[in-house]
């Protein structure tokens, strides 16, 4: 409730009425239900927990490499694999705090953790994207049956917040999922990448043709699926495509 006051009310009604609310009623961490939190809705606990991505990593799919020494370079699936994004980034590993954050955010449809799990996007890539540096941003589109099922794309509402946080725009129409394709847990690298050949297309050409596209999702396992759409989007003639999850699952 404290949120809705925050917009519908006098700045000074505001202010008086959420600070009441604090003392009377404590909020809780949007992940993990305890407090006391950050004025995003995290607590301490949650924000410590999180385990970074930091380098050494490969310089073009992003995936930490094992070794603390040494400096990024290419890794081995990128030196002999056709890889037709630029680059891809993401804030951690796909464990723990940010496991049980989209789990909520997706699956139990928490679309308010949209606002914190954007800003940790922006805030923990300023070193190694310029946003201002794309014209489009791009989310992983959902299949229409997956749509209806969720009932919202997680990819666009992370496209959004990050947005309104860095001024550039979301194009969400033309990159279109239109085929089904079966889950992909389970699947190796060599399978997800069959699975997902032909799921997507593309639309509106004009839209992006020579532009810079940053796209966008909350998890990247194999990078099948945001290799695919680099794949489709540079064939319609965009200038360049990079990646950006929140998560890197290995």
């Amino acid at each position: 409730m404290r949120r809705e006051l925050r917009w519908t009310l006098d700045k000074p009604i505001r202010q008086f009425l959420c600070a009441f609310l604090d003392l009377l009623f404590p909020e809780r961490c949007l992940i993990c239900n305890k407090g006391p939190v950050d004025s995003q809705g995290i607590c301490e606990y949650c924000l410590s927990s999180i385990k970074y991505i930091s380098s050494p990593a490969c310089s073009k799919c992003g995936i930490p490499f094992n070794s603390d020494a040494g400096e990024d370079h290419l890794c081995g699936i990128c030196l002999t694999s056709k890889v037709h994004f630029s680059k891809a980034r993401a804030v951690g590993f796909f464990e723990g705090v940010l496991q049980e954050a989209i789990h909520q955010f997706k699956y139990n449809r928490k679309t308010i953790l949209a606002k914190p799990l954007g800003d940790f996007m922006v805030n923990c890539n300023r070193d190694s994207i310029d946003f201002k540096a794309y014209d489009f941003l791009v989310p992983v589109p959902l299949h229409p049956r997956r749509l209806r099922e969720r009932g919202f794309n997680q990819a666009l509402s992370l496209a959004k917040r990050i947005a309104k946080r860095c001024g550039v725009p979301v194009d969400y129409l033309s990159l279109k999922r239109v085929r089904w394709e079966k889950p992909q847990i389970n699947l190796s690298r060599k399978e997800r990448e069959r699975n997902v050949r032909g799921a997507f297309a593309f639309y509106d050409r004009g839209k992006l043709s020579k532009n810079r596209v940053l796209l966008i999702d909350d998890v990247c396992t194999s990078g099948a699926t945001v290799n695919e759409c680099a794949r489709v989007l540079m064939e319609a003639g965009t200038r360049r495509v990079d990646v950006l999850t929140l998560c890197r699952a290995l």
